[in-house]
């Protein structure tokens, strides 16, 4: 029969005979899983009841165009990360709220009418194959062919063929950005696959490649946000928190996309890129849990949406065995910070909003927190993943 610390017999009359040390982990535990499940049904609602009421972050272009970044129902980059939360907490839950939100966010839209083409308006696509993968809705097979064949033969390219970041309201000539793996590389990969396309898939790893060579930081392993051509600089040198956890995102879905071997050496070459950077977060990573906004500035405020991305990345690639388990405890500790900025109206807090390519450290600390889709969508992923701890 099991004993107890003090080496006592148990009394039948103990439920299940289990050890009560034991019952009370079992509790916590349960209580734990609830309160991140919780926390996602929370974000889900809050991602699509985000209003920008005041109007100060609506993106007004000079053709009279009125772009809405922040609210649930515009196209854009925004709301395309968000979709992707949104997808993989319905991959990991089989919640039918979250389903029903993505399919009626495509019907929407479509019925509204495609938007202008750009590296941002390209991220719903990689939800759309998905959805398309498993609802087979001949009526999303347009625009998955029309867009993917706008990336790869339209988009416009920098020196050495790299996706130009071309924007609603710039053009960013000549200029890589690390975001542009997330928005358009990951979906270009992804349609690829789903369409039996091989050339977009070679296409997206050697996108990968040029980006790695332009804007990885060799001194720390952390990536710069932007590259351009013109005067060949990466800008402010900034080493900017949620460019980063795009990548931390990013390689990991990369590799479990393409089901690379564990002896292909593009894998190897992506998971030494991710663990480079990984190795330098853990020393940037604030008492609190979370990351800055600018990574290796004290100065710089705290912010919530890298580091649910930092927190997702690392506990993700930890799982499937692309990193040492030795970063798993940062990851943690990262997604219980994320976890407490979560509000009681399911908002994550400190959170940045978009943050274009700047010349100075000091821009990208002046950025303001608001609530947005992405930072949404970025916590949905932290707790998603971190349920995998309670499987």
């Amino acid at each position: 029969m099991p004993v107890n610390t003090k080496n006592q017999i148990l009394k039948p009359t103990d439920p299940f005979n289990i050890h009560p040390l034991l019952q009370h982990q079992s509790a916590a535990l349960d209580a734990d899983r609830d309160d991140y499940r919780h926390a996602i049904d929370l974000l889900i609602n809050n991602l699509v009841n985000i209003e920008d009421t005041s109007g100060e972050f609506l993106l007004r272009l000079t053709d009279g165009r009125v772009i809405d970044t922040k609210a649930w129902h515009g196209f854009e980059w925004t709301q395309g990360v968000g979709l992707y939360g949104m997808y993989k907490i319905w991959e990991m839950t089989g919640d039918k709220r979250a389903w029903d939100i993505m399919i009626n966010w495509f019907e929407d839209r479509f019925a509204e009418g495609s938007p202008s083409r750009n590296i941002n308006t390209v991220a719903p696509f990689i939800t759309l194959a998905y959805l398309f993968e498993r609802t087979g809705d001949r009526r999303y097979l347009p625009y998955l062919d029309v867009w993917a064949e706008w990336v790869y033969n339209e988009l416009p390219r920098t020196e050495e063929g790299g996706f130009q970041h071309i924007v609603y309201n710039s053009v960013n000539n000549q200029q890589l950005w690390d975001d542009t793996l997330m928005m358009s590389v990951l979906p270009l990969a992804k349609i690829g696959l789903l369409l039996n396309r091989p050339h977009y898939v070679e296409e997206a790893k050697r996108q990968f490649m040029v980006h790695i060579k332009y804007l990885t930081d060799r001194k720390t392993g952390l990536w710069f946000h932007g590259w351009t051509f013109e005067g060949r600089h990466n800008f402010a040198n900034a080493l900017w928190g949620r460019g980063n956890s795009w990548v931390t995102i990013v390689i990991p879905e990369f590799i479990e996309l393409l089901n690379l071997p564990k002896d292909d050496a593009f894998r190897m070459f992506l998971i030494e890129t991710l663990e480079a950077q990984v190795k330098a977060l853990a020393q940037y990573q604030a008492p609190s849990g979370l990351w800055r906004t600018i990574l290796d500035d004290e100065t710089s405020y705290e912010e919530a949406a890298a580091s649910a991305g930092f927190a997702y990345g690392i506990l993700k690639s930890v799982r499937k065995g692309y990193i040492s388990k030795e970063y798993e405890a940062m990851g943690i500790r990262g997604a219980k910070a994320v976890r407490a900025h979560i509000n009681a109206e399911g908002e994550l807090t400190q959170v940045s909003f978009g943050t274009p390519v700047f010349n100075s450290i000091q821009e990208y600390k002046d950025i303001p927190l608001t609530s947005m889709p992405f930072g949404q969508a970025m916590a949905l992923l932290t707790m998603g993943e971190f349920m995998y701890r309670f499987i």
